[in-house]
């Protein structure tokens, strides 16, 4: 494996130390495409939704109730509650 440069390092450890803000603007991206999607497209958009609120650090059970309950209101509801821990 060939070595990283200093700048390479800092990257990654940036990355690493903001994963938890771009795993919630991610999923602010998402929630608005909640509102606009139908059909496949809103099951897509709730796989991914799903996957980066796991990241963010909700609960499987808490995301597995939101994608059955399937209302973009209580995703906003979340997302306003994981905005005011960090």
């Amino acid at each position: 494996m060939a070595e990283r440069s200093r700048y390479q390092e800092k990257v990654i450890r940036n990355y690493y130390q903001n994963r938890d803000s771009i795993a919630l603007q991610r999923i602010q991206e998402l929630l608005s495409d909640l509102y606009l999607a139908e059909g496949k497209k809103r099951e897509s958009v709730w796989k991914s939704l799903a996957t980066h609120l796991e990241k963010a650090g909700l609960p499987a059970a808490e995301v597995a109730h939101l994608r059955e309950q399937d209302k973009p209101e209580l995703v906003a509801n979340v997302i306003k509650r994981l905005m005011e821990k960090s």
